[in-house]
């Protein structure tokens, strides 16, 4: 289709033909970016264009993904690997031991003393012994304490009554007694239970009050309950630590309610493990020789138990990063040809980081798995020696020698992998769709540059045949001109003759004009 302002016109030529003034005006068609057809391929390939550069970013960043998620370990990783689990499992047979929870429990009261004292000390206290720092403490009594026996005296009512339990809960449940004058806990079966507070000296009369006892007088008494009492200074039942204060709050809840650990119930359970009887240390004939109070001092202890077992944990994984960020920067410089500081720029340092990639993962499975199979070997061999073939004895004594750190990095190392390992063939998935996809695009591309270029010869096709044309009206023009030119010369020589006969002297007279300017 071509458009009126699409023409290029030359300038009209006028000439005399047959002493008339004859005009030939010439036109010129161009094909431009403005024709239809043009037009709308010229679209549809910017279009094309458009999605496959946006699919293109697309597959660069699946790409690197991928990249990511791809395990590019060679024997060396894999060597170090192995090697940094020996290390580390040899440092835990020799150094780490069996997990105590007597250490760790004198560990935790040596903390929980120390940190009555400092209490203490910060309300004035000048003395220097444990006695003498809780007595200071405990004139910031609790309104609860008047409910003591509602709550199993004197062995049970810090585990039973929340407002004794130090944790974020126990202290909205020390302002609810503020606020409403009751004490909240379970009973004997684990009920939850609502008594009023006998003694309410310690309750608040305005507001600030409230939270004044509520929050600092209920903090202070914490601090003088978790080291016992001024008469079991050290000793005595203690506060209940995080973890059984959250299971015995928890255990109040109807979906806990008919809970059972072997044969007894979740409430039962929690409440021997706080006296002590769970875990006391037993005779022949099954008789307590010793209690083991799970309390905040034995949890602090289980705490430092469980920091112990984190050291070989924590060597292996710095001696498998380390590895890792090491080799990459050598080969990166080497690749980069570093040899000045200043270079150090040049450097894609993503690739030496030691973290988020599936090779770091891959080899801390590995030393992770070889770490614990010498701990749990070791577990073995310490069990069967000192069971002498008691099933029982053998379970408890293989228990004490497992480190659970190390198993709970392996378990995450696993699950590390093999999720890298299912993101990367859910990228390779999507990778695939999209390519399918750019093919397509790239194959509509090739169909709008077929077309353009049939629109092309068309168009050429056209324009040299109207070229053809103009040639043969041009020299249908030339033609007629020079029969024209012709006829006008033989008409000059019929106006001579004339001129001569009535003016013979007028055409020399015009000759010599001529001649001489």
């Amino acid at each position: 289709m071509v458009h009126k302002e699409n023409l290029i016109r030359f300038p009209e030529l006028k000439v005399v033909q047959d002493d008339l003034e004859v005009e030939y005006e010439v036109e010129a068609v161009v094909l431009d970016e403005n024709d239809e057809r043009e037009r709308e391929i010229k679209e549809g390939i910017s279009k094309l264009n458009e999605h496959i550069s946006l699919n293109q970013v697309r597959l660069d960043k699946l790409n690197k993904e991928i990249d990511r998620f791809t395990n590019h370990s060679d024997g060396a990783d894999y060597l170090v690997a192995v090697g940094s689990g020996i290390l580390s499992g040899l440092i835990d047979v020799f150094w780490v031991g069996e997990f105590s929870l007597e250490r760790g429990r004198g560990w935790g009261e040596d903390k929980v003393n120390q940190f009555v004292m400092k209490v203490a000390e910060f309300n004035g206290y000048e003395g220097d012994d444990l006695q003498g720092a809780i007595r200071n403490l405990e004139q910031f009594g609790a309104p609860s304490d008047s409910n003591t026996m509602d709550f199993g005296g004197s062995l049970q009512h810090h585990l039973r009554d929340f407002a004794h339990h130090p944790t974020p809960v126990g202290l909205m449940f020390s302002l609810l007694t503020q606020f409403t004058g009751k004490s909240y806990g379970t009973d004997e079966n684990g009920l939850f239970k609502i008594v009023e507070v006998n003694n309410k000296e310690l309750i608040g009369k305005t507001i600030p009050d409230k939270f004044l006892l509520g929050v600092m007088h209920w903090f202070i008494h914490m601090a003088s309950d978790m080291a016992g009492s001024s008469s079991t200074p050290g000793a005595g039942t203690g506060l209940p630590g995080p973890l059984l204060s959250l299971a015995k709050e928890l255990s109040a809840l109807p979906i806990f309610r008919g809970m059972e650990i072997g044969d007894r119930s979740l409430s039962v359970w929690i409440s021997k493990l706080f006296n002590g009887t769970l875990l006391a240390e037993r005779n022949e004939e099954g008789k307590i020789v010793e209690p083991l109070r799970f309390d905040l001092r034995a949890e602090i202890g289980v705490g430092y138990e469980l920091g112990r077992q984190a050291i070989p944990v924590v060597i292996n994984e710095c001696v498998v990063r380390g590895f890792y960020f090491i080799r990459r920067l050598v080969e990166e410089i080497k690749e980069k040809d570093v040899k000045r500081v200043k270079d150090l720029k040049l450097l894609d340092w993503q690739r030496t980081l030691p973290f988020k990639n599936r090779t770091i993962v891959r080899m801390l499975t590995i030393s992770t798995g070889t770490f614990t199979a010498i701990d749990l070997g070791d577990a073995a061999i310490h069990g069967l020696y000192k069971s002498g073939g008691n099933k029982a004895l053998f379970l408890k004594e293989f228990a004490l020698r497992v480190n659970f750190v190390g198993i709970g990095r392996f378990s995450i190392a696993i699950g590390t992998d093999a999720t890298m390992g299912m993101k990367q063939q859910k990228r390779r998935n999507e990778r695939m769709g999209i390519l399918g996809g750019q093919l397509h695009l790239m194959n509509s591309k090739i169909y709008y540059l077929q077309a353009s270029a049939w629109v092309t010869a068309d168009t050429t096709e056209k324009t040299i045949n109207e070229a053809l044309e103009k040639m043969k009206e041009t020299t249908e023009f030339f033609v007629g001109s020079w029969e024209a030119n012709r006829k006008s010369m033989q008409n000059i020589s019929v106006y001579r003759q004339g001129i001569e006969r009535h003016n013979p002297k007028l055409l020399d007279e015009i000759s010599d004009i001529l001649k001489w300017g």
